[in-house]
């Protein structure tokens, strides 16, 4: 897209946030990742999936539903979902209320390895994103999180 205008570029102190976010961005999920693997032999989006059937009535989501809870294209998760089934975490079985649709259903071993990892888990979140933090600053990142969400949401 060409326009008449000149670009518009990032002021100093805008440059020196977008670069603390992006340092941000790649840092965290690193960070989250290498505990996991560390500790439980998965990687930070295995858990997104494992943690996100835990939490559902009968553990059990629709694929779609669940790539959209996990931040996941479909072809991702699916991908995904056949690891976790190979290691008996998860199996896929047809949507009894509409036959198009597949369940990605947590089995209890799967149920056994949330439980086991979630402890470790918690306490690296909390060491490197919640606790550094004051409430105010909570509430802050919480709603610039969501806005900045939302803007994605909006324009997808």
């Amino acid at each position: 897209m060409t326009t008449d205008q000149d670009p518009r570029w990032l002021t100093p102190e805008e440059q020196a946030t977008w670069r603390a976010l992006t340092s941000l961005l790649v840092r965290l999920p690193t960070a989250l990742d290498a505990q996991l693997r560390r500790d439980a032999g998965i990687t930070h989006f295995d858990y997104q999936v494992l943690s996100q059937l835990s939490e559902q009535p009968e553990r059990r989501l629709r694929l779609r539903e669940l790539a959209a809870r996990a931040d996941s294209s479909l072809q991702r998760l699916s991908q995904v979902v056949t690891r976790l089934e190979a290691k008996g975490w998860v199996e896929r079985l047809p949507d009894p209320a509409d036959g198009r649709t597949t369940l990605a259903v947590l089995t209890d071993a799967g149920f056994e390895k949330v439980v086991a990892t979630a402890p470790g888990h918690a306490a690296e979140v909390l060491d490197l994103a919640i606790d550094p933090l004051d409430a105010a600053q909570l509430r802050a990142l919480r709603e610039i999180s969501e806005t900045i969400v939302g803007t994605i949401e909006r324009t997808r």
